[in-house]
């Protein structure tokens, strides 16, 4: 037979020329493991194939029977008749690894493992993972999984799964491909999707990816042309490189993604000293993440199906806030879709005079109110033809919505159709039916209108389309992950540091506290601040390592000793030096700039609300550093706490050109310093002219670990 050996240390293929044919489109598939009882999940793979008509060659290998489920089964992969182009395995942990070291040396493609045991198991999983991981890479064969619940291509007739929502006949095809951590969310995306004019190019089970990458699966599919969107489920961000690298991809490709991510958990809050650290927790950095990547991301599950036919309608760089207009014929689905879309921070427009005369001319007469109400009377073809003509053709609007009520379910042929051939206008048009009403839904998606299920999916959905901007990710700045032990520098070296690269410090004089005894001499006037220094002290004032408005040189001593005593009976540490700086004027207001490498997604730039309760409020904004001028305005409009600074009530407006500045310096540490760790200017004070960092606070990886 002709079995194609590659060489044990052959160059292991580019995912994106080697992979995509076997992953979608294999013309041969090989199910080991497979079982004669077609009710198990480990019989159903041959059952799904066999009634979704896949038209190519598929082998059945299971050493314990001559056949399964009619079929021939063959002991091993070796003796089948040729080599499959994707093999499935749903056999245990160590007989996996067998076959993906078998595979490999045949010269298999594409092997998706759905065996478990692995490094979800600690240690001993672990070391069954890198056997794994070493069986493939003796040759050129790649692996989705382990634990995966398979790849699905509904286009082709592909079900190399066991996931029992496939055993329905008939899986929806179309553009959306589908990557999830979570196996079980491809049989609930297809069920949810089901009858409602929603179709799959393909789904992908990714488990371990001990091998292949989430990101790495998605790349590969990019050149297929029935792939129009992507819908990501996210657990984790592990592999954010490869998601990253996709990520910027997609956009050259203008193929829109979607993503819903779980674990919007504060865990990292542990893993650092800083106030940055506690702002910039594990949601707060996928979210800055996402928006690099240009992703839409959505917060409803119901969303992530419906979100990417918008996608397509919507572009990238849209308004922020964009005027959606809502036509009707029920008020109270109206009322409650309005709601939903302000809860969503979105701008709800009615029509002008000058359109409700317009629109009453055209035979759809309105009432001058927030939404466009046609009324029951309203339900007809003509009438919301005219009703939608006039309201895209106004250029009022940037999103047109209809709510539809009972006609919706009973006569979509009325107001749905209506609505189904306003399609192709340059101002999309989107339709939530009040009723359940996947008749209409099915209508609507087949003439190119996105459809909504529920009110929040729908305002989720256009939230999170227009709100998605180009993908600015660059996917070599993730790729800085620090290992080894770190050091907090002390706050004159902290600020030395900010300093250099274009943060605006306080002048400062280090004091020994043996000195106190001598003639004190400063370079500025009082009154001064006296502080702590030490490099084992990152919370000062917690510490009692801070005294304010100190007016003389006695009081200086007197602070210093205060100091010294305050600290070592509250923490243990004992000060031998402090630092000493003028007292800053009061200021316009006091903001937190801070920076954090994270080991998941790189650099970040955190602003918010400064202070020693900083971290209190949420009320912040992220970013992937580093960051350029038009990103830190952005970041000050989105913290609420900060609209102090634009002047209130007459007070005086604070300069946020300068700190403007400020952040952009802040986030050159990504390229300028690599082993910086964490870095705070806390508080930043704004002055209606400049601005300066009262304080500072580094965190770097030691000298003896630095690469």
């Amino acid at each position: 037979m002709p079995q194609n050996p590659v060489p044990a240390q052959a160059n292991r293929a580019s995912t994106a020329t080697a992979l995509s044919g076997p992953l979608l489109h294999p013309a041969s598939v090989a199910i080991v493991g497979a079982s004669d009882d077609p009710r198990k999940t480990t019989g159903r793979p041959q059952r799904f194939l066999a009634a979704a008509g896949f038209g190519g060659t598929a082998w059945f290998v299971n050493p314990s029977r001559e056949t399964v489920q009619g079929e021939k089964a063959y002991p091993s992969l070796s003796a089948l008749p040729g080599v499959p182009d994707h093999v499935y395995v749903m056999t245990g942990a160590e007989a996996a690894i067998d076959t993906v070291a078998e595979a490999s040396r045949l010269g298999v493609p594409v092997v998706t493992v759905l065996s478990s045991g692995f490094a979800e198991e600690g240690a001993e999983g672990q070391a069954r993972e890198d056997r794994l991981r070493a069986a493939a890479a003796q040759g050129a064969t790649r692996v989705v999984g382990p634990s995966s619940l398979g790849v699905v291509n509904p286009r082709s007739g592909v079900m190399l799964t066991g996931n029992a929502a496939f055993g329905e006949p008939d899986t929806p095809a179309g553009g959306i491909f589908v990557a999830s951590q979570s196996g079980s969310v491809i049989g609930a995306l297809v069920s949810r999707a089901r009858g409602r004019g929603i179709g799959f190019a393909g789904l992908v089970s990714t488990g371990g990816e001990a091998d292949l990458s989430l990101g790495e699966i998605c790349s590969a599919t990019l050149d297929d042309p029935d792939i129009t969107s992507y819908a990501l489920f996210l657990e984790s961000l592990r592999h954010s490189a490869d998601l990253a690298e996709f990520a910027a991809a997609a956009h050259r490709a203008g193929k829109p993604v979607a993503v819903y991510k779980l674990g919007r958990s504060d865990e990292a809050r542990a893993l650092t000293v800083s106030h940055t650290g506690a702002l910039a927790g594990e949601d707060s950095e996928a979210e800055a993440f996402f928006r690099a990547c240009g992703f839409a991301r959505v917060s409803t599950f119901e969303g992530l199906c419906e979100a990417p036919a918008l996608l397509e309608r919507v572009p990238a760089d849209g308004p922020s806030r964009p005027r959606v207009g809502v036509v009707t014929t029920t008020g109270g689905g109206a009322a409650i879709m309005v709601d939903q879309l302000a809860l969503r921070d979105l701008s709800v427009r009615g029509p002008s005079h000058e359109l409700v005369d317009r629109m009453t001319e055209a035979g759809a007469p309105v009432p001058h109110s927030l939404i466009a109400d046609l009324g029951l009377a309203g339900a007809k073809h003509d009438v919301v033809s005219a009703a939608l003509r006039e309201m895209q053709d106004s250029g009022e609007f940037d999103l047109v919505l209809f709510v539809i009520g009972s006609s919706a379910r009973l006569n979509p042929e009325l107001a749905v159709q209506a609505l189904a051939e306003r399609g192709g206008h340059a101002v999309p048009v989107v339709g939530f039916a009040l009723p359940e009403a996947p008749e209409a839904a099915e209508l609507l998606a087949s003439s190119g209108v996105p459809a909504f299920r529920t009110p929040e999916s729908c305002a989720d959905a256009v939230a999170a389309a227009f709100g998605r901007r180009s993908a600015l990710i660059d996917p070599k700045g993730l790729l800085g992950s620090f290992e080894g032990a770190t050091q907090l520098l002390d706050e004159q070296t902290s600020a030395e540091l900010l300093d250099v690269v274009g943060v605006p410090t306080l002048p400062s004089v280090a004091l020994k506290v043996t000195s106190m005894d001598e003639e004190i001499s400063l370079p500025f006037d009082y009154p001064v601040v006296v502080k702590a220094l030490s490099d084992q002290l990152a919370h000062k004032t917690d510490a009692g390592g801070v005294v304010l408005d100190v007016a003389s040189a006695d009081g200086l001593r007197a602070a210093v000793r205060a100091v010294v005593s305050d600290v070592a009976d509250k923490t243990g540490i004992t000060v031998d030096r402090v630092l000493v700086q003028p007292m800053a004027d009061k200021g316009v207001g006091e903001v937190l700039v801070g920076y954090r490498r994270s080991q998941d997604v790189g650099p970040l730039v955190v602003l918010s609300t400064g202070g020693v309760q900083a971290e209190l409020y949420d009320d912040s904004a992220v970013r992937l550093a580093p960051v350029d001028h038009a990103t830190a305005a952005e970041m000050i409009e989105e913290v609420t706490g900060l609209a102090v600074l634009k002047g209130h009530r007459g007070a005086p407006a604070g300069d946020t050109d300068a700190l403007t500045d400020t952040i952009v310096a802040l986030s050159r540490l990504a390229v300028e310093r690599p082993s910086v760790i964490e870095a705070e200017a806390n508080p930043v004070r704004v002055r209606t002219d400049g601005v300066v960092a009262l304080d500072a606070l580094v965190r770097c990886v030691k000298e003896a670990d630095r690469a």
